[in-house]
């Protein structure tokens, strides 16, 4: 049996609570990914062009994570859930991917969204994991029920 983690980025506490859920249902370790500086809420305002997020994602800036203490050696499986923005990954998963060795890991995608699917995450996120193999896990929006998130889990 592998050991899983569950590492998560989250701008408003959605994917949070799904990171969170998703770790409880699964047994597997969790992991918040978090900026050096945390954002505001004006700095979310993805219809303000000067807004941070758009900045962000606009010009491919990979913000400072707060720490590199995920102990990614440990693990075989790694789920990373993020909202998506942009139609794929906030830049700060990128950040994430590149502080650590992915060499030989299983990275599983889930994400939540306000209504659109992965887009081009996945291709994406490859340079910052290029030895890892990356797979579109699904969108886990609303509050999915246990037995939901164990067999997603359950699947990798």
């Amino acid at each position: 049996m592998s050991k899983k983690l569950i590492a998560y980025f989250s701008a408003s506490g959605t994917t949070e609570t799904v990171a969170k859920n998703l770790a409880k249902a699964s047994g597997s370790d969790l992991y918040e990914i978090k900026p050096e500086t945390p954002y505001e809420r004006k700095d979310l305002n993805w219809m303000n062009p000067l807004s941070r997020s758009t900045k962000e994602m606009k010009k491919k800036i990979k913000p400072a994570l707060a720490d590199k203490d995920a102990n990614i050696s440990e693990y075989d499986t790694i789920f990373v859930g993020f909202p998506i923005w942009w139609y794929i990954a906030p830049t700060i998963i990128n950040s994430f991917l590149e502080a650590y060795d992915f060499s030989g890991k299983k990275i599983v995608l889930f994400a939540t969204s306000g209504g659109s699917g992965f887009g081009n995450a996945v291709e994406s996120l490859k340079p910052s994991a290029p030895n890892a193999e990356i797979i579109e896990g699904e969108i886990l929006n609303g509050n999915p029920d246990e037995a939901k998130l164990k067999a997603f889990a359950d699947k990798f």
